[in-house]
This record gives structure tokens, C-alpha cells and sequence, in this order.
């Protein structure tokens, strides 16, 4: 109980603007279940947001992954080939999973294709160097 909230997820912008209404009162096994915040986000299903439908917490978690995995293969000691690989089913891969689900801005995807082409640029930067 002490790592399970309810959230209420409700993506309608218009009935955000709106007073919200209370979370219902949920009791399981004599414990109260405790109530997200507004505004603070959770995991759920892989992806981060918060109870009113803000993804921003995700797109954020995807820009750092592909930050992670495109230093990972800078001078790496992989073919090309693997190196590219590599980087997209880790870096790519977290994004092909929110893509779908979630509004991405054509700045926010114009800086993903940013980290893309300066991890496929590692890849294939230090080949034969070593």
C-alpha cells in the first residue's frame, strides 16, 4: 500500500480547465488508497504523466535514454553495424514505444532526429581507429 496511489487520468482538456473533481475515496484491505497530486507524475504502463493527461514527464525520460545511448557508443569498440544497432532497439526503441500514444511537438521530435544522427555519427566515427 505504501507504493500505490490512485490516479485518476483524464485526458479531456476542456474538463481540466474546469474545477476538478476529488479523487473518489478508495479502501482496499482497511488501508486508504493515497491520491496523486495534480501535477506530480507516476509510471504507469511504462510511460510517465501525470493524472491530468501531461506527458511531458515522458518525452523527457525518451530525450534522456537516447542522451544515454547515444554517449554509450562514442569510440565504441562494435562494428558499425552494431553500434548502429545498438542504438536503435535501446535509444529508438524507448520512443517507438510512446510515439503512438502520445502528442509529440515537431520541436521535440526535431531534437530526437538531433540525438539520432549524432549517435549513427558515433557509430560509425571511431570505426577503425582503435
Amino acid at each position: 500500500m505504501k507504493k500505490t496511489y490512485l490516479l485518476v487520468i483524464d485526458n479531456d482538456k476542456r474538463r481540466r480547465e474546469q474545477e476538478p473533481e476529488p479523487a473518489p475515496l478508495l479502501i482496499i484491505n482497511e488501508g486508504t488508497l493515497q491520491v496523486m497530486n495534480l501535477d506530480d507524475a507516476c509510471r504507469y504502463l511504462g510511460y510517465w504523466g501525470t493524472e491530468n493527461g501531461d506527458m511531458r514527464e515522458t518525452k523527457e525520460v525518451v530525450r534522456q535514454k537516447n542522451i544515454v545511448e547515444r554517449d554509450l557508443i562514442k569510440c565504441h569498440p562494435l562494428t558499425p553495424e552494431l553500434a548502429t544497432e545498438l542504438f536503435t532497439n535501446k535509444g529508438m526503441g524507448v520512443l517507438h514505444f510512446s510515439v503512438s500514444s502520445i502528442e509529440w511537438t515537431e520541436s521535440k521530435l526535431n531534437d530526437l532526429t538531433r540525438l539520432c544522427t549524432q549517435a549513427y555519427k558515433n557509430a560509425w566515427h571511431c570505426h577503425g581507429q582503435q
